[in-house]
């Protein structure tokens, strides 16, 4: 996709659309030019061809679009009108809304400003309209991990999913509580390439919250890319979690933070479990890695059932808490009728939209863990009134409606807010560990 200039505006910038490309086997001057915007954006060095022609690479496996905005004007030694002054982007994989069901999701990233260019309504004009092309391609919710709290409220997002980082003391005092289940080995990283798909896969399939995941995380977990990176990761090592019946259930990959680190401590680059048991064998086999006094991780679930798997759950400590997943509904209906209800019951309901997409009157009938949702007459009466931020925030039941009530997020009665969180409610908090 590439719009020309005349075609989208904000003021004298114009902004375009496009794949991340490839001139002769290099990066194209474009591509070039968007990474170095990110890049300055996030704080990070300059882009090295090589690292952007493998980034290249993994954009085009996943269908990634790019924006740019450009100012054309003329000023001595100003970076030139090829680097945008503003960047963007977007993809989209499927997104577990309970019960293993998978929905298409429009998940958008690499958003960034110039501080030159800044309340000129840029990232407005980019947002709005890839959230209403979304929205005309039929995606019902869209998706972003937000690095500010306060910059994507006020375009419909909402908090949806929340991990944890974690710390936990491996010295004498680890062990579990439950008998152990299969077997643990140390793999090569390389044939992560094959089996870190296989395994996300069945964690995806059972877990409400996940995003499936793009072609990088397979190159990290082999060891081919490092997180920050697409160069070899030597210091990385990789255990697989093995079902009594031979089939893999999970893995962990992870590197030492080096002997100066004190207590002597192993960071948790990726930890998958597509089973409970596997994810406690996971721990199991971090426990009992030598000369280590500290596992540190930083996307353990809200819920976590570690520390009640621990014969001494004070060895467990949660030191920071984060919100993963932010979610935009852009069909009120498609979205609802999508998920999965554990409870039976009616809700009528209005929400509002800043944007338009999702403004209406709703009557939700949930039975036998469906949802049907008619729109109703604008002058319909309805149990409760909502922001479409704040249905974002409840659309996977991370965030409870009583919750909300008291924060003067949303309006209606006890009876109706208490009727929301049951319908809403499911058996376990969304937990996604996708990063975009």
């Amino acid at each position: 996709m590439d719009t020309s200039a005349a075609d989208t505006r904000a003021g004298t910038i114009r902004i375009e659309q496009f794949p991340a490309g490839l001139e002769d086997g290099r990066p194209d001057a474009r591509t070039m030019g968007w990474f170095e915007a990110v890049r300055a954006g996030f704080h990070d060095g300059a882009p090295q061809p090589g690292h952007v022609g493998a980034y290249v690479a993994a954009y085009q496996a996943d269908r990634r679009v790019l924006w740019g905005a450009y100012d054309d004007g003329a000023r001595p030694g100003a970076w030139g009108p090829d680097i945008p002054v503003a960047t963007y982007g977007s993809l989209a994989n499927t997104m577990n809304v309970g019960g293993g069901r998978l929905v298409p999701t429009h998940q958008i990233t690499a958003v960034t400003v110039r501080p030159t260019h800044r309340r000129r309504g840029l990232l407005r004009t980019m947002i709005t309209t890839d959230l209403e092309q979304a929205a005309g391609r039929g995606f019902a919710v869209a998706a972003l991990t937000a690095s500010e709290a306060t910059i994507y409220g006020r375009f419909g997002f909402g908090a949806a999913a929340f991990t944890r980082r974690v710390e936990v003391d491996v010295r004498e005092r680890f062990a579990l509580r439950a008998a152990p289940f299969g077997t643990m080995e140390l793999v090569d990283p390389a044939s992560m390439l094959e089996l870190a798909p296989r395994i996300f896969a069945g964690f995806h399939g059972r877990t409400t919250g996940s995003l499936d995941r793009q072609f990088s995380y397979a190159q990290v977990a082999s060891g081919r890319w490092q997180s920050e990176k697409p160069e070899p990761n030597p210091d990385l090592r990789v255990a697989v979690h093995f079902r009594p019946d031979g089939e893999p259930g999970g893995y962990v990959a992870y590197k030492f933070a080096g002997w100066h680190s004190e207590p002597h401590t192993m960071k948790v680059v990726d930890l998958v479990a597509a089973s409970e048991a596997s994810y406690r064998e996971l721990w199991r086999y971090l426990g009992s890695i030598d000369l280590v006094q500290r596992i540190v991780w930083s996307a353990a679930p809200a819920d976590d059932p570690l520390p009640w798997a621990l014969s001494d759950p004070r060895s467990y400590r949660v030191t920071a808490e984060e919100d993963a997943l932010w979610l935009r509904i852009l069909d009120p209906v498609a979205a609802l009728e999508a998920r999965r209800f554990e409870q039976d019951g009616s809700l009528a309901f209005a929400v509002r939209d800043p944007l338009g997409l999702a403004v209406g009157r709703f009557r939700l009938d949930a039975a036998g863990g469906q949802a049907r949702v008619e729109r109703l007459d604008a002058s319909a009466a309805v149990d409760l009134t909502l922001d479409v931020d704040v249905l974002g925030s409840l659309y996977l039941g991370g965030a409870r409606g009583r919750t909300l009530a008291g924060a003067g997020r949303l309006e209606g009665d006890d009876a109706a807010v208490g009727r929301l969180d049951r319908l809403f409610a499911l058996a376990s908090a969304p937990y996604c560990i996708t990063h975009f």
